[in-house]
C-alpha cells in the first residue's frame, strides 16, 4: 500500500512445424509526441516513431521471407525474462500457443472482461486494468492491434503499444510463454485456445524487464500506460459527498476506474489465487525448507544458485467472510441506478480479475435482491449468475468495504458536472539529480530551492457565468520515471510531490525565467500544494486560483534522491508553462495544441550584456599572436606590482621554475601554485592536481606552446584570487569544501550563467561522494568555464549568443 505524507507535515518549516531463428530488434519506439488533447491519444493514426532498427512489419515480413518463427533476443525464453532476484523452485518450460494447444486463437470474440484470469504472478492490478481497458474499444485498438493472427501471415511475433512518459512505444515480442504442465503459469484467458491477455502481460513484462518487475502496484498505473490520460486517487473514507456522481461521470465518460481494499498490512495489490500450480509451488518451497534444516551442509551464501521463497506470492489472499479479498484490485465496470420495491438504489459492478472469488452479499450473483428486478432491467444491468469474478453490489456497501479509488480520465474534465470542457496540456520532463537539483521538500529549506523549478502562468479565466470569482482551474500532475523498470538494480518508488508559489508582479523575477533563490522560500508561503507526498508513480491534483504567474516546484520528500520525472498541467483556458532556466526549453500552451520542446544538445548561450568584462588572454598577444616578453621598466603598473611582497615572492619562485625563457608548463605551474597556496594559511586544500593546471594552462596559453609566461601567469592568479573569494564565501564551515548545491549560486557569482544541464553535469563531474566540492575542483571548474566562454566568443562573430561547431572545433572546448 502507498504511504504518504501530509503535505502540512511537509511544509513546517515555513507558512506449427517451422524451423526457428532469431532476428535481432530493438522494441521500443518513441511516439509523436503527447497526443495533443487526449482525444488525439486514441487515434489508431499516430504514428509510433523514433524506433531504432527493425520495425513490426519489417520483422514479421521478414519472418514471412525465410519461413521461420520470431525469437527475441532481448526477451529471451531463459530465467532472466521471468525473475531478477533469485532463482525459482522449479523449472518452467517457455512453449508458443500451437504447442499447448489446438487451433490457437489471438482473440476469440473480441477482447473482453471476462477473458482475463489471473495466474502465479500477483499483477492483479495489472489484469484489472486490462478489464477496465476492454469497455474502451478505441482504446483497446490502440494498446492491442487487431491485425496479428495464428491462422493468416502466423510467424510467431506479436506487437503492442503504450503510453510511456509522453510518447506512444511499440513493443515486439514472440509468442513464447512460460508453462509447466502444459498450463500457463501466468495470465490466461478463460478460453484456453485464446492468448491475447497472455501475450499482452508478456510484453507488459518486456517493457519492464521481466516478469517479476510486475509484482504488486497500483491499478492506474496500468491504466496510464494503456491510455496516457490523468489519474486521480481517492482514499474512499475521505471521498467527497459527490463520490457516485463523479463515479458515474467517469464511466460514462469511458474513464478507466478500479478499487481495493486495504490488508492493514501494506500490500500493494499484489496477491494471487489458489491454484493446482500455486499449491505445488508452495509443496516443493516446503520441502526445500525441510532439506536445508536436515542437510545442514548445503550452504547457498555466496552464490547465486539460491531458491527463491518469495517470487511467487505464497502469501495468498485475505478473503472476508462477504467474499471480498483484501489487498487486492477489482475492476470497476459499470455505475447505475435501478428501482428496487419502488424506490431507487445505487449500484457498482465489479470484477475480480481471477475470474472467480466473488461478493455474496446483497446484490451478488445470486441474491434474492434480483427476484424483485423484472427480465428487462435484468438484461439492462447484464446480471448473469455465472462464477466469472464479476458481480453487482450497492453502493452502500461498496464505500463500506472498499478503500480506494482510482480514477484514470482521458480528459480532466470526465469528473466534472455535466459539460465537457476543452483542456489543453503541457509536458514537461526533468530529473532531480543528487548535489545539485534533489533538495527534498520544504523541510530541507537549504536545498529546496535547487529543486527544478517551472513557470506557470495562468492568462484566462474560466467561463463560468455562475462563478463570481475571478479563477483559472488547472490540473498538476507530477509522475516519476522509471522506476519499476530499475527494481533490479534496488530501486524503489520515492516518495513526491509538490508545491506552488504566486510570483507576484512587483517582485524582480516577475516575467524572468531566473531561478528562484533560497530566500524567496523563506518568506513566500505556497499558495497552493499537492495534500500528501506519498509513494506512487504519479501524484496529482486540482486547483483553482486567480490569474498570474506562478512556480510549480517538484520534488522527492527526502533531499539527495536521484531520478527522472514528467510534470504534466491540464488548463481549461490559456496558459504558459516553462521552465525556469537560462534560454533553455519551453512549454507553450495554445488551445488544442501541445507543443513540446525536448531537450536540444549542450549549448552555451551568451548573455553579452551580462557577460564578463575581464582582460583576455589575446590582450597581452603581440602581432599575429605570438607572446612578448614586454620590458617591464616600460610598464608603470609593473613597478606597483613588484613593491608588494605577494609580487616579489611570485617572481622569485616563477624564475626559479621557469628558467631562462621566463616560461612554465603544467607541471612547474603546479610547483609555483602550490607554492604560492602554502602561504594562505586561511585555505585548507591540499594544493592542485595536475589535470587542474593543465586546464589553466590551456586557458591562458594563447599559441599553442603548452606554456605560459609571467603576465599571463600574473593574470591567471588574478582570476584565482576572485573565484578564491567566491570560494570562501561558501566555504561557511571553513572546512575547504562548499555544498554543491551552493555551487549554482557560485557559478552565478563569477559571472557564467548556465541552464540546468550544466549544473548537473558539473555536480556529477566535481562533487565528492559526500556532495562536497574542495578549492582543487572548485577552480578547475571555473578555469574550464571561463575557457568555454572565451572560445564562445570567439566563435560568436555576429554577437546574437549562438553558434554552430563542426567537429574539430568543437576540440576548442576541450
Amino acid at each position: 500500500m502507498p504511504s504518504a505524507i501530509n503535505a502540512a507535515v511537509a511544509q513546517q518549516t515555513a507558512a506449427g512445424s517451422v524451423p526457428s531463428a532469431t532476428i535481432s530488434t530493438t522494441t521500443e519506439g518513441a511516439g509523436g509526441g503527447t497526443g495533443g488533447i487526449y482525444s488525439a491519444i486514441i487515434s489508431r493514426n499516430q504514428p509510433i516513431i523514433k524506433v531504432k532498427e527493425k520495425t513490426y512489419e519489417e520483422l514479421h515480413k521478414k519472418c514471412l521471407e525465410k519461413n521461420i518463427l520470431y525469437e527475441d533476443p532481448d526477451f529471451p525464453p531463459n530465467e532472466s525474462s521471468l525473475f531478477y532476484s533469485q532463482k525459482i523452485p522449479i523449472k518452467f518450460e517457455w512453449k508458443r500457443p500451437r504447442e499447448i494447444c489446438e487451433n490457437p486463437r489471438f482473440i476469440i470474440g473480441g477482447a473482453n472482461r471476462t477473458d482475463i484470469c489471473q495466474g502465479e504472478l500477483g499483477d492483479c492490478w495489472f489484469l484489472a486494468a486490462i478489464a477496465c481497458l476492454t469497455l474502451n474499444k478505441k482504446l483497446l485498438c490502440r494498446v492491442i492491434p487487431h491485425d496479428q493472427s495464428f491462422i493468416q501471415n502466423y510467424a510467431g511475433i506479436f506487437h503492442f503499444q503504450f503510453w510511456r512518459y509522453g510518447d506512444w512505444v511499440d513493443v515486439i515480442i514472440d509468442d513464447c510463454l512460460p508453462t509447466y504442465n502444459n498450463q500457463l503459469v501466468f495470465t490466461k484467458s478463460s478460453q484456453r485456445n485464446e492468448f491475447w491477455s497472455a501475450l499482452l502481460e508478456k510484453a507488459y513484462a518486456k517493457l519492464h524487464g521481466s516478469y517479476e518487475a510486475l509484482k504488486g502496484g497500483n491499478t492506474t498505473e496500468a491504466m496510464e500506460d494503456f491510455t496516457g490520460g490523468v489519474t486521480e486517487f481517492y482514499e474512499i473514507k475521505d471521498a467527497p459527498k459527490d463520490i457516485y456522481k463523479i463515479m458515474k461521470h467517469a464511466i460514462d465518460r469511458g474513464s478507466l476506474m478500479a478499487s481495493s481494499i486495504d490488508d492493514n498490512l501494506g500490500f500493494s495489490y499484489g496477491s494471487a489465487p489458489r491454484s493446482d500450480i500455486g499449491e505445488l509451488i508452495a509443496r516443493m518451497v516446503k520441502n526445500l525448507e525441510n532439506a536445508q534444516m536436515t542437510h545442514s551442509t548445503v550452504d547457498y551464501q555466496g552464490t547465486d544458485e539460491r531458491p527463491a521463497w518469495t517470487i511467487m506470492p505464497m502469501q495468498y489472499e485475505t478473503r472476508m467472510s462477504c467474499g471480498l479479498v483484501k489487498g487486492h484490485a477489482y475492476s470497476v465496470t459499470a455505475v447505475e441506478e435501478t428501482t428496487f420495491k419502488g424506490e431507487k438504489i445505487r449500484l457498482v459492478r465489479l470484477r475480480n480479475p481471477w475470474g472467480q472469488v466473488e461478493w455474496n452479499g446483497p446484490w451478488s450473483d445470486k441474491s434474492e435482491e434480483w427476484n424483485f428486478i423484472d427480465k428487462e432491467e435484468k438484461i439492462r444491468l447484464q446480471h448473469k449468475i455465472v462464477e466469472d469474478g464479476e458481480f453487482w453490489i450497492s453502493f452502500g456497501d461498496f464505500m463500506r468495504h472498499f478503500t480506494k479509488l482510482e480514477i484514470c480520465n482521458l480528459t480532466p474534465d470526465t469528473l466534472e458536472a455535466d459539460k465537457l470542457q476543452t483542456w489543453t496540456v503541457s509536458v514537461n520532463e526533468g530529473r532531480w539529480v543528487r548535489g545539485c537539483s534533489a533538495g527534498g521538500c520544504r523541510n530541507y529549506p537549504d536545498t529546496f530551492w535547487t529543486n527544478p523549478q517551472y513557470r506557470l502562468k495562468l492568462l484566462e479565466e474560466d467561463d463560468d457565468p455562475e462563478d463570481e470569482q475571478v479563477i483559472c482551474s488547472f490540473l498538476v500532475a507530477l509522475m516519476q520515471k522509471n522506476r519499476r523498470k530499475e527494481r533490479k538494480l534496488g530501486a524503489n518508488l520515492y516518495t513526491i510531490g509538490f508545491a506552488i508559489y504566486e510570483v507576484p508582479a512587483l517582485d524582480f523575477m516577475h516575467g524572468t525565467k531566473h531561478h528562484l533563490q533560497k530566500d524567496f522560500f523563506l518568506y513566500n508561503a505556497s499558495k497552493a500544494r499537492s495534500k500528501t507526498y506519498i509513494n506512487m508513480r504519479e501524484i496529482s491534483e486540482r486547483f483553482r486560483l486567480p490569474p498570474s504567474e506562478y512556480v510549480i516546484i517538484p520534488s522527492t520528500y527526502e533531499p539527495h534522491q536521484e531520478g527522472e520525472f514528467i510534470l504534466r498541467v491540464f488548463s481549461e483556458k490559456r496558459s504558459l508553462s516553462e521552465i525556469n532556466t537560462e534560454k533553455e526549453h519551453m512549454f507553450c500552451i495554445t488551445n488544442k495544441l501541445v507543443h513540446k520542446y525536448s531537450f536540444s544538445p549542450i549549448i552555451f548561450v551568451s548573455d553579452r550584456a551580462n557577460s564578463n568584462k575581464e582582460l583576455t588572454a589575446d590582450e597581452d598577444a603581440g602581432k599575429d599572436g605570438e607572446k612578448t616578453h614586454v620590458d617591464e621598466k616600460k610598464r608603470p603598473s609593473a613597478k606597483a606590482r613588484e613593491r608588494s611582497e605577494e609580487e616579489q615572492q611570485f617572481r622569485n619562485i616563477f624564475r626559479q621554475i621557469a628558467g631562462d625563457d621566463m616560461e612554465i608548463n603544467a607541471e612547474e605551474l603546479r610547483n609555483v601554485l602550490n607554492n604560492v597556496v602554502k602561504k594562505h594559511k586561511d585555505l585548507k586544500t591540499e594544493g592542485f592536481e595536475l589535470e587542474s593546471c593543465r586546464s589553466m594552462i590551456a586557458l591562458m596559453d594563447t599559441d599553442g606552446s603548452g606554456k605560459i609566461n609571467f603576465d599571463e601567469f600574473r593574470h591567471l592568479w588574478d582570476k584565482i584570487k576572485s573565484w578564491q573569494k567566491i570560494f570562501k564565501h561558501y566555504d561557511t564551515d571553513h572546512s575547504g569544501t562548499i555544498n554543491s548545491y551552493e555551487m549554482r549560486n557560485a557559478v552565478k557569482d563569477a559571472g557564467f550563467r548556465l541552464n540546468n544541464q550544466l549544473y548537473d553535469i558539473i555536480t556529477m563531474r566535481y562533487a565528492d561522494k559526500n556532495m562536497n566540492i574542495d578549492f582543487d575542483s572548485f577552480i578547475c571548474c571555473f578555469v574550464r568555464l571561463d575557457a568555454m566562454f572565451r572560445a564562445f566568443h570567439a566563435f560568436d562573430k555576429d554577437g546574437d549568443g549562438i553558434i554552430k561547431l563542426n567537429v574539430l572545433e568543437v576540440n576548442c572546448f576541450m
